[in-house]
């Protein structure tokens, strides 16, 4: 199966997650990610995607406000209209957030800041396989923020689902560490 029909058949099955399934499951990889982070006490710079309601994705704002109440540094990103990368941004005390561009949550006062601190990357998702690949949006923002970093960091997908299929990859997309779903955290090895 191609990106096109995964990413269609992924759309599907998150629209199908119903406003109370998705959010016993977003608590449930939120528990998770906590268990991790605990257990990695070394990580203290957690960067995460703030979730777009629209699309389903994976309710963050439990999440970030755990991570908040527990001392962690929080990133997240913004798409610059200029550049067209991703800022990044500093949550740790942010409270208020607007919809901005694609229905993405921003900070109201924004803090752009350096991403050489990032230690863990938490990033959407459509799909992924056994191998670690991903299936974003199809924008490949991500891919480039990765790229961009001059660290290692830890990449670690949330999703509702279990892995699909063989995701096709390209040479420019980089593939998951971990990902963590409500019932189980696969990783993945990467030469």
């Amino acid at each position: 199966m191609d990106k096109s029909a995964i990413r269609k058949e992924h759309f599907e099955l998150r629209k199908a997650v119903s406003n109370e399934l998705r959010e016993e499951y977003s608590e449930k990889i939120s528990n998770r990610v906590i268990d991790f982070l605990n257990s990695n006490p070394a990580i203290r710079h957690v960067h995460l995607f703030l979730s777009i309601n629209k699309l389903n994705e994976v309710n963050t704002f439990p999440l970030l406000k755990k991570l908040q109440d527990l001392g962690y540094i929080i990133y997240t990103s913004h798409l610059n209209p200029n550049t067209k990368v991703l800022d990044t941004l500093e949550i740790t005390d942010a409270k208020e957030f607007e919809t901005g561009d694609f229905g993405i949550p921003i900070p109201k006062y924004p803090k752009i800041v350096d991403s050489n601190q990032i230690q863990l990357v938490l990033v959407p998702l459509l799909a992924y396989d056994r191998k670690g690949n991903r299936l974003g949006y199809g924008k490949g923002y991500y891919d480039k923020f990765f790229a961009f970093l001059n660290h290692k960091i830890m990449k670690v997908g949330l999703s509702f689902f279990l892995p699909t299929q063989d995701i096709p990859a390209e040479p420019h997309d980089i593939g998951l560490d971990i990902c963590i779903t409500p019932d189980e955290m696969y990783h993945f090895n990467h030469p």
